[in-house]
């Protein structure tokens, strides 16, 4: 049992970071509606600029989109990061993109996560771990053949480094994933700091639920009476545009039924800023440090909770 405490008598909390990818108005809107119906209140990224690789998806600069995320955040939902866009962007765009972000909302992100192989991504790759887990994953990445670039929007003097805008306006970056639906319990410290990310203020980790199988078995009445006991904290990390919604504009019918099952529960259902910024409230300065020890061991419990992803789900 979990010895934090949440307003208005909680027994536990519960909130999602939807990733942007793929995502328009007519495969994620649905969610939302049905989110705010039931009384959730969670984080949606979203991408400044139209994206320059793979994946498709809408952004703050088509019109339509723009303020339909504009009404998201008035109904109560946050509004995160995930770069100002898919593909290659120089600091000049970058910058523009943040504080267009600004102008659309009126204020800066407060909430990032990295998207995929950005190279303006930031600590990420091999810099994503302690070592000597950043040796061992540049080499099982080079024998897997995937290479991945050098810089990072961290790396000052890069054309690509806005780590100085990162670390004035953004507060929480997202960083590792786990299997369990109780993420504090598996990472207890959240949200932390680490001395060798000096342009990051703080870190947490989420619960893996990529798209909608593994989103509706993470959420199971059997993880969420194990959730509610622990009086736990769940963010989890999924993408709203990969299968929540079919071509007809219905929901999943899975995901409706143990969404209405958990809204019933006594849980705390604020957007993922909200619930860090009451964990992060619980800590001295000093207890907001990861040590090089607690972070090895959160590596580990990844790397075990990864494999096993990849053995039920084939991915």
């Amino acid at each position: 049992m979990s010895d934090i405490s949440f307003p208005g008598n909680h027994r536990f909390a519960f909130t999602v970071f939807d990733d942007t990818d793929n995502a328009t108005i007519a495969n994620t809107r649905p969610v939302y509606d049905f989110l705010a119906q039931h009384g959730f209140r969670t984080t949606k990224s979203v991408w400044v600029d139209p994206p320059r690789g793979p994946p498709s998806g809408s952004c703050l600069k088509d019109d339509a989109y723009r303020d339909w995320i504009c009404q998201l955040e008035a109904d109560g939902f946050e509004i995160g990061f995930h770069g100002v866009g898919d593909g290659d962007f120089t600091r000049d765009e970058i910058l523009s993109g943040v504080e267009f972000f600004r102008n659309t909302l009126g204020h800066y992100p407060r909430v990032h996560a990295n998207h995929q192989n950005n190279s303006h991504n930031v600590y990420w790759w091999s810099r994503r771990f302690p070592w000597p887990f950043n040796w061992l994953y540049s080499l099982v990445s080079g024998m897997r053949g995937r290479q991945f670039r050098r810089g990072g929007g961290h790396v000052e003097g890069s054309e690509i480094f806005w780590g100085d805008v990162l670390k004035q306006h953004v507060q929480y970056i997202r960083n590792l994933t786990f299997n369990s639906v109780n993420t504090l319990g598996c990472d207890p410290k959240m949200p932390y700091r680490r001395r060798d990310t000096p342009f990051a203020n703080y870190w947490f980790s989420s619960s893996d639920g990529p798209s909608i199988k593994e989103f509706n078995d993470l959420v199971s009445p059997v993880n969420i009476d194990r959730l509610e006991k622990e009086g736990g904290a769940c963010i989890v990390y999924t993408h709203f545009a990969s299968g929540f919604v079919d071509d007809h504009g219905n929901l999943d019918p899975v995901f409706c039924s143990r969404m209405e099952q958990l809204a019933n529960r006594n849980g705390w259902f604020v957007p993922s800023g909200m619930l860090l910024d009451h964990l992060l409230a619980r800590h001295s300065s000093r207890d907001a440090i990861a040590t090089a020890g607690y972070q090895r061991r959160l590596v580990l419990r990844w790397g075990t909770n990864r494999l096993l992803q990849r053995l039920r789900y084939g991915r």
